[in-house]
């Protein structure tokens, strides 16, 4: 449907709301790249001031890729919780916005608001959004998730250990596990991304992370971030699989790039449901994502990247993940150019997923043609830090050797617990004051000399 708007004895037409809301995005190359963004920043503020009026109910009536033609966008629509939306069901985008950052939008309040907000909802009103306000609003949401530890509790930062190896050699990756353990990291995920993503390796590496969570009694839970039809037959050839992982878009085509669909996805939650792994909770899926993908894949529907990056966490929340990452600066600069585009990113990402009712961690991150440094990412570490990111990547020396990137380390964990008193899962808290790795304020008691559980395993 065209919307017109008169300002300054000037008319702008938007021939629908897709294009409205891809005009009043932040400035991003991959919307340039797509021909998609506003002409000029002076456009730009026209189209959030006329997004700002937008009815929220319009986002109900007016689906920004066809119903019939995409499965994401009948999911967004058949799982709608009207009764839950019933609160805000009056307001514009931007009375959302004022009522998101006042008082009565507490963490409860938010907890039940979530199954009645649309992907575009959320994306929309983070279009009108300062920093501080993505920062504020999402540091009231508390999304918790349970596999052999709680995740996402207030108060709390977890992270993912990423032990990385360009051969898969078990020796490289138990030097990388042992190191991230003795800094406190783990507790989200032990996850690999594996160098040969065949059966035999995948489970091969499954294998080897169970013999070591359970021999150490490690109340973590482990991943290797192979293909969703990889994990399912590992699973059915026995192997001791934690959770699913998968890259997931917000858009069928896109999905369909990645040789996925909603269907698929069900069948590997139900797999590792199956297995009743879990030992304080059965969240069993790993999804990450990353704005671009759908623009990648050549399935964005001239949809900016922001609001088809918000639709990805519809499929998400669809399956009850233990986690979900934006991988936000990975796709690189043809898609978030610089620092300060991947800083606005990080954190709308993260607040979108969050007011979705999803547990949003963030791999902070860029390549190295990008226009960014590791002091971007330290700023977009302490910026999400501050607004309540569920977990963070931990990899040695923050440089992924095997997917040649950068992204934050074992040290960027303690220091943004350290800086904003965060603390681990607190059954990772626990065992970490068990092996005699911290105490309780969080302070490293590991020096010169490995805890004697670790020292055993390494004497010849």
């Amino acid at each position: 449907m065209e919307r017109i708007i008169d300002m300054g004895g000037q008319r702008y037409r938007y021939r629908n709301l897709g294009a409205l809301m891809a005009q009043a995005t932040p400035l991003r190359s991959g919307d340039e790249l797509a021909g998609v963004a506003a002409q000029n920043a002076e456009a730009r503020a026209i189209a959030q001031w006329a997004l700002a009026d937008v009815p929220l109910a319009d986002f109900l009536n007016e689906a920004l890729i066809p119903y019939e033609d995409d499965e994401v966008t009948r999911l967004i629509m058949d799982r709608h919780d009207r009764n839950a939306f019933a609160p805000v069901a009056h307001m514009t985008v931007g009375d959302f916005r004022n009522w998101l950052l006042s008082h009565q939008a507490d963490t409860a309040t938010l907890q039940a608001l979530a199954p009645g907000l649309t992907p575009e909802m959320v994306a929309a009103v983070s279009k009108i959004m300062r920093l501080q306000d993505l920062i504020l609003v999402a540091s009231k949401c508390e999304v918790v998730t349970r596999f052999r530890n709680t995740i996402g509790l207030k108060g709390h930062l977890s992270t993912r250990l990423q032990p990385n190896h360009p051969t898969d050699n078990p020796t490289g990756i138990a030097a990388s596990i042992l190191d991230g353990l003795m800094y406190g990291n783990g507790d989200a995920v032990i996850g690999i991304n594996p160098a040969t993503d065949n059966t035999s390796a995948v489970t091969t590496l499954l294998k080897m992370l169970d013999e070591v969570i359970q021999h150490y009694e490690i109340p973590t839970q482990s991943c290797i971030l192979t293909h969703v039809t990889t994990a399912i037959e590992a699973i059915q050839r026995g192997a001791p699989t934690d959770l699913v992982f998968q890259s997931i878009a917000g858009t069928q085509a896109a999905n369909e790039g990645f040789g996925i669909n909603l269907a698929l996805l069900k069948e590997g939650h139900d797999a590792a449901q199956s297995l009743q792994r879990g030992t304080v909770g059965q969240n069993v899926m790993y999804f990450e994502t990353g704005q671009g993908s759908a623009l990648s894949a050549n399935g964005h529907h001239g949809i900016d990247q922001q609001t088809l990056e918000a639709r990805a966490y519809a499929v998400a929340r669809e399956f009850s993940p233990l986690l979900v990452n934006t991988v936000v600066g990975f796709i690189g600069p043809e898609y978030l150019f610089d620092g300060k585009q991947i800083i606005r990113a990080g954190l709308e990402d993260h607040f979108c997923g969050k007011l979705l009712g999803v547990p949003m961690g963030c791999d902070i991150c860029y390549t190295n043609h990008a226009e960014a440094d590791q002091d971007d990412m330290d700023m977009l570490l302490t910026l999400l830090g501050t607004a309540g990111c569920n977990f963070i990547m931990g990899i040695p020396g923050s440089d992924d050797i095997m997917l040649n990137y950068q992204t934050t380390s074992f040290h960027d964990a303690l220091y943004v617990r350290d800086v904003l008193q965060r603390s681990p899962a607190p059954e990772f808290q626990q065992w970490l004051e068990a092996m005699s790795i911290m105490d309780p304020q969080q302070r490293l008691l590991v020096g010169q000399q490995l805890p004697a559980a670790f020292q055993q395993a390494l004497s010849p």
